[in-house]
């Protein structure tokens, strides 16, 4: 239609001209008057006549800005060479709404075009884009323009560019796609392990999607400002320096983990969010929560001895703990502005979105899951979509498969039970595949379905009475703090699975009503629903159900999976939280951990009693924290002695390890205290230069950040180049300091960023807000320096979220939730409205009533058990 306005968006550019003219080059531009509305981050050309119908027009537009000082936009970001030199760089961070702080675009997911990029540089630099150099004009002897060929249909916020002095070392996939690493020149020797994992995996991705890599290089830079973990930018990933390089020699077994799943997530995105698009940020699920869910899927398959699959129900606790709160949101949610844009970008969209795609391809088998994605993302490649267009992907592929709903949790080949076959990951150990028909719903509605899981928030709690043969089966929504009659009306259709003491053939049934009842084939000792935690939802036992489970547990354990039993471990203190148990039973069920040997199991454990501990920590209660944390070491003391304190064993074996000496250490066990001692002792005399298994640093550095000589000795080396990949475990260890000074300079040399990292302050914060000496100190630091955090990091953001969440985590009284309402109460209406905020006030106060219900009977529990 006619328009006398083009509206575009721009933020903090100062336009100098703006002309309208014809898209084809004939006729001449004409000049245009521009308006700026800042608080809409927008600008308007004013054309001297109406824009006509149906024609093709070009705007051109001459601006400037500043590079940012924040983490966003085109940035500044700074590093020092061996030699202590500092040096420059800029680099872009886009996503979500940040383009427009680069050049005037229409800045919004929907709006697809392709980007021809030139930049000039001085000879010292290269210049990056997401597309190849096609050709570099000298334009004087100290100015070079290089021209970037043009991209393919894509979104502002996957345009990318860097200007640096970066070094760089390449590969060539078996698809023909030259992949390189870029990093500053001194950390070079440390992209060979992240170079042959973004080979292997972008290799995996265009086979499995059966489409190919549409760009011909895959670059992958490692930026040293840098605000999130990583960022999918199309053809040119970008990553926090610690989230892709590995020292073979230093990096420990937990940063290859990481740094191996940080690069499937965004390479996942090259086709989920960079082919195929959300329509707009509500959706947001569609690009992360995919990405979550392939970082699985693919790792399995290119590093099996890594053994993600062990990991994945950790993802959906993680989840299930925001999801539990009145203040969480749908997956699928209205948002308007950045801010609550921003917001979307959290354990919601993430975790629980990778947690639902799990359960539905667990529903409809792994081959019509796959054909499905494959439908999806070669119908809508270059397109936005919605929700309901993956539904419809995914009931096409049911529906042109012909199939009996025959289902193996795991192939068997051979004897082998636990072989990984092209794109599955198979969890389970000892059980035999199942071959059980869904019982209900033979043709299932895949959107009605996965609308439950969408549309409403939380999750559902499952109870389950057994009486005879008959199973009865009731849902409700799983809420914390919230009376019964706010959850009325929540309903999902629950694809349940279980297994039983008669059977270990996984039975399934789809749950779609508020009650329901299954006929076992005989009467069983006890039935354990949710298999491997495959399903998003919490069940518990009625009657007896728990009694059996527990007996089962301290008699034979290895009867049910390590997944099983991390489950069982996460469902019974959740059930506590809502009063349907006792923390007296919880406690029964932790006794058999004594016996426990795998991951996933003992760290489960480890999380849900550490937090009690600290809780009870900083309420000083008369020697019941002292008489629980003896408890805790007893429970894994066995384990804690077998460790070898070295890096041997197998990635897990080697987590498992790095997590029990630190919790060891960290809580005073004295055999434990006594070897990280002696060892920093070693360590310290050599100045450093003594070489200590990567695994050990963390217990190691925390023991020797104790003293003052050893925590200053500890900053010296963090300020080394040659220490470059051990920074994050050097700020740990120095967050754990009894000195109130040393915890408020880490914080304010933090924020200055110059010794610390600006990039780092979030995790500084929330590490000394969770150190009995810090909490005041970090709660004060936030109140004195809200305004600058949220300039530096924005609001909205997950940093910003992370720290108001993780200051908090841990207050248990009335008058700590006080303060916290006064500060949030004082400031604007934006900040106060935030999400975390909301979150983690629920959070307070579910703290303060558990610690009123439990706190008498964890005293008792812990005194008739004679620990």
């Amino acid at each position: 239609r006619p328009s006398r306005a083009v509206v575009l968006h721009a933020s903090g550019l100062h336009v100098t001209a703006a002309a309208v003219g014809p898209a084809a080059g004939s006729g001449e531009a004409r000049p245009a008057r521009v308006l700026q509305h800042r608080p809409r981050e927008q600008l308007a050309l004013l054309p001297d006549r109406p824009l006509r119908a149906g024609h093709n027009y070009t705007l051109r537009l001459r601006f400037s800005a500043r590079l940012a000082d924040s983490f966003r936009g085109f940035y500044r970001s700074t590093y020092r060479t061996r030699g202590g030199e500092r040096r420059v760089l800029a680099a872009t961070q886009f996503e979500p709404t940040a383009a427009r702080m680069a050049f005037p675009c229409f800045d919004e997911p929907a709006f697809k075009a392709t980007f021809t990029i030139r930049i000039r540089r001085e000879p010292k630099h290269l210049a990056l884009s997401n597309m190849p150099i096609v050709k570099s004009v000298n334009l004087s002897p100290w100015l070079v323009e290089d021209h970037f060929d043009t991209t393919v249909k894509m979104s502002t916020y996957l345009v990318a560019f860097i200007v640096s002095d970066f070094q760089s070392i390449s590969k060539i996939t078996s698809h023909g796609v030259k992949v390189s690493v870029y990093t500053v020149p001194d950390k070079i020797n440390q992209a060979h392990y992240a170079l042959d994992a973004a080979v292997k995996l972008l290799d995996f991705y265009e086979d499995y999607f059966s489409i190919p890599y549409p760009l011909p290089k895959q670059d992958l830079a490692a930026i040293p400002d840098f605000q999130s973990g990583a960022m999918e930018n199309w053809g040119l990933t970008t990553y926090r320096e610690s989230a892709l390089l590995y020292d073979p020699e230093k990096s420990s077994a937990s940063s290859k983990l990481s740094i191996t799943m940080i690069i499937a997530h965004e390479l996942a995105h090259q086709w989920f969010g960079n082919l195929v698009t959300m329509e707009w940020w509500n959706d947001l699920w569609l690009n992360e929560g995919f990405a979550k869910f392939m970082e699985f899927l693919s790792v399995t398959v290119t590093h099996p001895e890594l053994k993600v699959e062990d990991y994945f129900l950790t993802r959906c606790f993680d989840a299930m703990a925001v999801d539990a709160l009145n203040s969480s949101h749908p997956i699928s949610t209205p948002v308007e502005n950045p801010a609550q844009i921003l917001e979307m970008f959290d354990d919601v969209s993430y975790d629980k979105g990778s947690c639902i795609l799990n359960m539905l391809r667990d529903y409809l088998t792994a081959d019509v899951f796959k054909a499905g994605l494959v439908q999806y993302l070669q119908k809508y490649s270059y397109q936005n979509t919605k929700n309901e267009d993956l539904w419809n992907s995914m009931t096409n592929a049911k529906m042109t498969k012909t199939f009996f709903f025959s289902f193996q949790i795991c192939p068997v080949v051979g004897t082998d039970k636990n072989e990984v076959h092209g794109d599955g990951f198979c969890r389970r150990s000892q059980q035999s595949s199942s071959t059980a028909h869904w019982t209900q719903a033979e043709t299932p509605d895949v959107k009605a379905m996965m609308d439950t899981w969408t549309l409403q928030k939380g999750f559902p709690l499952v109870t389950v009475t057994v009486r005879g043969k008959n199973v009865y089966l009731q849902q409700e929504r799983y809420v914390k703090g919230v009376d019964s009659a706010s959850s009325a009306g929540y309903l999902w259709h629950i694809p349940l699975t279980y297994i039983t003491s008669k059977s270990d053939t996984v039975q399934r049934f789809l749950m779609t009503t508020k009650a329901d009842v299954i006929i076992l084939p005989e009467e069983v000792e006890w039935v354990k629903f949710n298999v491997d935690m495959n399903g998003y939802y919490i069940v518990h036992y009625e009657g007896d159900g728990w009694d059996q489970l527990i007996k089962l547990l301290k008699e034979n354990h290895t009867a049910i999976s390590s997944s099983d039993r991390a489950n069982l471990i996460n469902n019974v203190f959740q059930l506590v939280s809502i009063k349907k148990l006792s923390i007296s039973k919880a406690f029964d069920l932790t006794l058999y951990l004594k016996h426990e040997r795998e991951i996933m199991p003992v760290l489960q454990g480890m999380h849900e009693l550490i937090p009690i501990y600290r809780l009870m920590e900083r309420r000083d209660v008369d020697g019941t924290e002292k008489q629980l944390q003896e408890y805790i070491i007893h429970l894994f003391k066995d384990l804690i002695d077998r460790q070898s304190w070295s890096d041997e064993g197998s990635v897990s074996e080697r987590l498992l390890r790095h997590s029990l000496l630190l919790f060891a250490c960290v809580h005073r066990y004295r055999p434990c205290v006594d070897r990280a001692t002696g060892l920093f002792t070693e360590w310290q005399k050599s100045n450093g230069t003594l070489s200590l298994p990567a695994d050990t640093k963390p217990a190691v550095y925390a023991v020797g950040a104790q003293t003052s000589a050893g925590w200053d000795f500890l900053l010296s080396r963090y300020q080394l180049h040659a220490f470059s990949a051990e920074r994050q475990v050097i700020e740990a260890a120095l967050s754990r300091s009894g000195s109130q000074g040393k915890l408020q300079w880490l914080m304010d040399q933090a924020l200055r960023g110059d010794i610390i990292k600006t990039q780092d302050l979030p995790y500084l914060i929330v590490f000394v807000g969770r150190n009995p000496s810090g909490y005041q100190l970090a709660w004060t630091f936030v109140k004195e320096n809200w305004e600058k955090i949220i300039e530096k990091f924005e609001l909205g953001s997950n940093s910003v979220a992370a720290i108001v969440t993780g200051v908090t985590a841990r207050y248990s009284t009335r008058s700590q939730l006080a303060q916290v309402k006064e500060f949030f109460g004082s400031l604007d209406e934006k900040s106060a409205g935030l999400r975390c905020v909301q979150q983690a006030m629920e959070t307070i106060e579910d703290n303060i009533h558990w610690m009123d219900r439990n706190l008498e009977e964890v005293k008792m529990w812990l005194q008739n058990n004679h620990l």
